[in-house]
């Protein structure tokens, strides 16, 4: 924690470590990849929420937003874990938001966590609590099964294939109170994995990867931090779980393209184009997911207005962040 403290005084300039803010917080948590497009909505979440968050990023750029959002910035690299791995020492919750597909990252991660977590916090301590961040693209491609939070995955996208057994290794650990959370295709603010396809919009052109008649499965990162907060909270109760994050209705992706193609302009009428890679094949991917555990167990209901009819406003909003 003083290292956090000489942070906040020496590097960023900004009002000096309080401890009575610390204190008078609900949960003291650790957001890693702060400042990400998931990490930060999550993190200003958990700070609404009462929390007392710090965010691991690894920029001093990074670092300053952070603290003007009264995140407490740690600067430091998810791989050299040696770096902030010190402050598990007083937490409550770890959320791990890393992203994309590095498989040793986030099994390094978790294992550091757990072979240190008991040479620093005291016998008889809570259990630490430790959100891994998955994805649906773990259902694979199915056009014709609804599947839920509890189905089992017997063919997850190529790309991803080694990600349930990481699942399992994060709910099954007898250190940490595990959690899963598996986001759909996030929407919203600057767009996420659908930046480029707003970009070549733009620029004329619709198209993805993929063929006609696929639906997808989304969730608005908004409402996926409120997803967040809310296991964070309950984790005591709900450790173990696998939580699918999705809207409660999957949308077709020849509507989602042809209001693509309104909202921006476009001249020509979209297109599906041949998978150059794995990364497109998962994003090509359709899973009919009817996802209730969160629901059930947690109270979380989505509540922002689907892809397609909030287009004009999403695709207006990754325009803003381009400009």
């Amino acid at each position: 924690m003083e290292r956090i403290a000489r942070t906040l005084r020496s590097e960023l300039t900004v009002a000096p470590y309080n401890d009575s803010y610390v204190y008078c917080a609900d949960m003291k948590v650790l957001v890693i990849g702060a400042s990400g497009f998931i990490g930060l909505p999550t993190a200003q979440a958990l700070v609404r929420a009462g929390h007392y968050v710090i965010g691991l990023t690894r920029t001093q750029a990074k670092a300053k937003l952070l603290a003007a959002e009264e995140i407490v910035p740690l600067i430091g690299e998810v791989d050299k874990p040696e770096e902030w791995i010190k402050v598990i020492a007083d937490l409550d919750a770890i959320i791990e938001i890393v992203g994309g597909t590095a498989k040793q990252l986030v099994s390094q991660t978790l294992e550091f966590v757990t072979k240190v977590t008991p040479e620093l916090r005291p016998a008889g301590a809570p259990k630490l609590t430790y959100i891994y961040t998955s994805g649906t693209w773990v259902h694979g491609e199915n056009r014709t099964d609804i599947v839920t939070d509890t189905t089992p995955l017997r063919s997850p996208a190529q790309l991803v294939a080694w990600r349930p057994a990481c699942e399992q290794a994060v709910v099954k650990n007898t250190t940490v109170n595990g959690i899963v959370i598996r986001p759909a295709l996030l929407y919203g603010r600057a767009g996420s994995l659908l930046a480029p396809f707003f970009k070549s919009a733009s620029e004329g052109k619709v198209w993805y990867p993929g063929t006609p008649g696929g639906r997808f499965a989304l969730v608005h990162c908004d409402d996926l931090a409120d997803l967040y907060v809310r296991a964070v909270e309950r984790s005591s109760l709900v450790a173990g779980q696998i939580f699918d994050a999705a809207n409660d209705f999957t949308e077709s992706v020849d509507d989602v393209l042809n209001a693509l193609a309104k909202a921006s302009g476009a001249t020509s009428p979209p297109e599906y184009r041949e998978p150059a890679n794995l990364y497109e094949v998962a994003l090509g991917t359709t899973h009919l997911i009817r996802p209730y555990l969160a629901r059930s167990l947690l109270g979380w209901r989505p509540s922002k207005p689907g892809l397609v009819d909030g287009m004009p406003i999403y695709y207006a909003a990754w325009k803003a962040t381009q400009e």
